[in-house]
């Protein structure tokens, strides 16, 4: 059985923007998604898929894809969203789906689902490495997006990601001096990434801070110390406060820590990065926010 490996994303900078443009900083994260598969002789033309997250049994789909029937499954949404992917993935595929050959396909999402680290674009690419095909074109039709988680996945590296005017994709080395002082803490919700782009959208575009943002990516990713990097992220997270005319993160759950907070991604959910002040673990775990990762922990 064939194995292929995707990392999950965290979004340093313009979050948002990055859809118009923006140059934006982000990194890979240990956890990701595994994909397993198997190729069978036998003109039957279906598939399996078993999907888990952290190695128990999810979602299980019997397919045959003649005619894209769901045979069988205990999921149906998301077994309709599976199946509307893989028959994107045939599309574009001359390799997969062109046969009577069955499949079984198996993932393992090796992070909670509510963690927002990537399980759709993970799952995006080792499938189309798997099929051979363009991860952005399978992104594209099955999802659309910016494509920086999907960039990523792909280089299993920090990246420097513009998508327009056209997409350029520059693997970097970011490992900052200054990186046992950051941590990163869950904020206990799934963040709906297509509200937040629909509230940005309702925006008129604002090119003039496209180009700010971009200029402050590039002075986040050459920050020589914490306290540079504190100001580039309190002035990031201002930018954007006042664009969307919604309170940041630190003045929703934290107005008193004495540290930087910095949304990633889509604002109101997932992870904040911070800077480590006093006794950090005390004053989020007393506000229920427990689950927190040092960046050795969580960046790969």
């Amino acid at each position: 059985m064939g194995r292929i490996f995707s990392p999950g994303k965290l979004l340093l900078t313009s979050e948002y923007f990055v859809l118009d443009g923006a140059l934006a900083l982000a990194i890979p994260t240990k956890p990701g998604q595994e994909f397993f598969f198997e190729e069978i002789h036998d003109r039957n033309s279906e598939i399996i898929w078993q999907a888990y997250h952290q190695e128990k049994l999810w979602l299980s789909i019997k397919i045959n894809y003649r005619n894209w029937t769901i045979l069988d499954t205990n999921l149906e949404t998301p077994a309709k969203f599976v199946v509307s992917v893989l028959q994107h993935v045939q599309d574009l595929s001359n390799i997969r789906f062109h046969t009577e050959n069955s499949y079984f396909l198996k993932t393992n999402l090796q992070f909670p689902p509510d963690f927002g680290l990537g399980s759709s674009s993970t799952l995006m690419n080792n499938l189309a490495e798997w099929a051979e095909i363009d991860p952005f074109q399978l992104n594209e039709n099955a999802l659309g997006g910016s494509g920086y988680d999907i960039a990523v996945a792909q280089e299993k590296s920090p990246i420097l990601y513009q998508a327009l005017p056209e997409k350029k994709i520059t693997k970097v080395e970011f490992d900052p001096g200054f990186k046992n002082e950051l941590i990163f803490i869950h904020l206990n919700q799934k963040q709906d990434s297509r509200k937040g782009i629909a509230l940005y959208r309702s925006k008129p575009r604002n090119n003039e801070l496209i180009h700010e943002l971009s200029e402050l990516t590039k002075a986040v990713f050459t920050a020589k110390n914490i306290e540079e990097f504190t100001l580039y992220m309190d002035h990031h997270e201002m930018l954007i406060s006042s664009f969307l005319a919604i309170e940041t993160a630190k003045e929703k759950y934290f107005p008193q820590y004495g540290g930087f907070i910095k949304s990633l991604g889509a604002w109101g959910g997932d992870f904040v990065l911070a800077s480590k002040f006093g006794d950090y673990k005390k004053y989020f775990s007393d506000r229920n926010f427990t689950r927190i990762f040092e960046w050795r922990d969580l960046v790969l």
